[in-house]
This record gives structure tokens, C-alpha cells and sequence, in this order.
């Protein structure tokens, strides 16, 4: 009626290119999820990381644990 035929017209692209794109849309949705909960970890971890390890290099210094060119050693690779 109206010019449809038997209802091909759906099958042609309509039904199927919105499968497509939600699927597209879901994979996008997905990998920007990954992809921030990646960064944050990693941003996370660096942070934290460096700035307690020279902490405790600063303490154990401080208590006279390790002399002054240990100290300048260590503080040289934790910078690394």
C-alpha cells in the first residue's frame, strides 16, 4: 500500500544500519570506559608511589639509618 511493497524497505537499511550504530556506540562507550579507568589508575599509582618512597627515604635519614651519600644515592633513583 502506499508504495511500500512487502515491507523489504526494513531490511534494506533501516533496520539494520541502527543495529550497526548501537553496536558502534556501545564498543565507543565501552573503550572510553577502559580508557578512563586506565589513566586513573595509572595516574593514581604514580603519584602515590614517588612521593611515600621518598618519604621514607627522608625518615630513615632522619633517624640516622643511613648516612648522607646513601641518602643522595637512593634519592637519585627513586628520581629515575
Amino acid at each position: 500500500m502506499y508504495g511500500y511493497g512487502n515491507g523489504s524497505w526494513m531490511h534494506s537499511s533501516g533496520m539494520f544500519g541502527v543495529g550497526y550504530a548501537m553496536i558502534l556506540v556501545w564498543v565507543v562507550l565501552i573503550a572510553l570506559l577502559v580508557a578512563v579507568v586506565v589513566f586513573l589508575a595509572r595516574l593514581r599509582g604514580r603519584s602515590s608511589d614517588r612521593r611515600s618512597g621518598l618519604d621514607t627515604l627522608k625518615e630513615r635519614y632522619a633517624r640516622g639509618e643511613i648516612g648522607k651519600d646513601e641518602f643522595a644515592d637512593k634519592k637519585r633513583d627513586i628520581a629515575r
